[in-house]
């Protein structure tokens, strides 16, 4: 099943993707109402809040991986690294499918980056690689745009390159683990004004989806809701303003954002 979230008659609603399985088209509301995907002016991230277990709102955690494809650690002259290379994403830094993202007037490089998120679906800890796709609850788009004036380190990320408002669209869709499978069996790709870009595979993922939930529950607890950000391949290109960037994801479908110049 594939969950999306949207703002519809100035509430926000719950829907799931009806149509065929590879062109989901329209969206079923709890109601039973049927909208177009066109007539959606508003996309959340696909995300239901998360919670306490006394029912209390959280914040959820949002893990993202550095050079986690050889090809793009060499695309950046770096060595691939011999353990996963993570750095933490503040939840206000997401937006939805259709969005847009401000671009600073002082950024002379800001680059896309197409990734497979996962999303955590139930506490997690110290869960060997050989059971941690149980513990998935399904799998979205990410686009978590560098602002590559900022980088203070490649290997660390500093918190100005990955965590202003609304530089990570995510959507359109959250599509259940079952219907998904093997998540290294994807293919990926960026198409920049109809163009594209970027092409890979999470075949090609130095640490695959297991193996970084193994590492990371192995010294922290991921809850349900948490996500991780499993990285980019190579073939990152500056986004001016104006820019339309379509990222695709085999089985997740394909998120879509705008480039705009910042307001400030």
């Amino acid at each position: 099943m594939k969950h999306a979230r949207i703002v519809w008659q100035g509430q926000i609603r719950d829907a799931v993707a009806v149509g065929s399985e590879a062109d989901p088209r329209s969206l079923r509301l709890a109601d039973g109402t049927t909208l177009a995907a066109e007539q959606v002016t508003q996309w959340l991230p696909p995300l239901a809040p998360t919670l306490h277990a006394n029912g209390a709102p959280r914040s959820r955690t949002i893990l993202a991986l550095g050079l986690n494809y050889a090809d793009h650690a060499k695309e950046l002259a770096f060595k691939a690294p011999d353990e996963p290379l993570a750095f933490l994403k503040a939840p206000s830094a997401l937006t939805g499918h259709a969005s847009t993202t401000p671009r600073p007037a002082d950024v002379t490089h800001m680059h896309y980056e197409c990734e497979l998120v996962v999303v955590i679906g139930k506490p997690t800890h110290r869960v060997k690689r050989t059971q941690a796709l149980a513990h998935v609850a399904g799998y979205t788009i990410a686009n978590d745009y560098a602002l590559r004036d900022y980088l203070e380190n490649w290997y660390r990320p500093n918190l100005r390159v990955k965590n202003r408002p609304a530089t990570t669209p995510i959507g359109p869709r959250l599509v259940d683990a079952a219907d998904i499978g093997n998540p290294g069996a994807l293919a990926l790709s960026t198409h920049l004004n109809g163009v594209q870009t970027q092409s890979g595979h999470t075949r090609d993922l130095i640490f695959d989806v297991p193996t970084l939930i193994e590492y990371f529950s192995a010294f922290m607890t991921l809850q349900p809701g948490d996500l991780i950000l499993t990285g980019t391949p190579d073939g990152v290109v500056d986004c001016p303003v104006g820019s339309l960037v379509d990222c695709r994801i085999e089985g997740l479908g394909t998120l879509t954002n705008t480039v705009v110049a910042a307001s400030t």
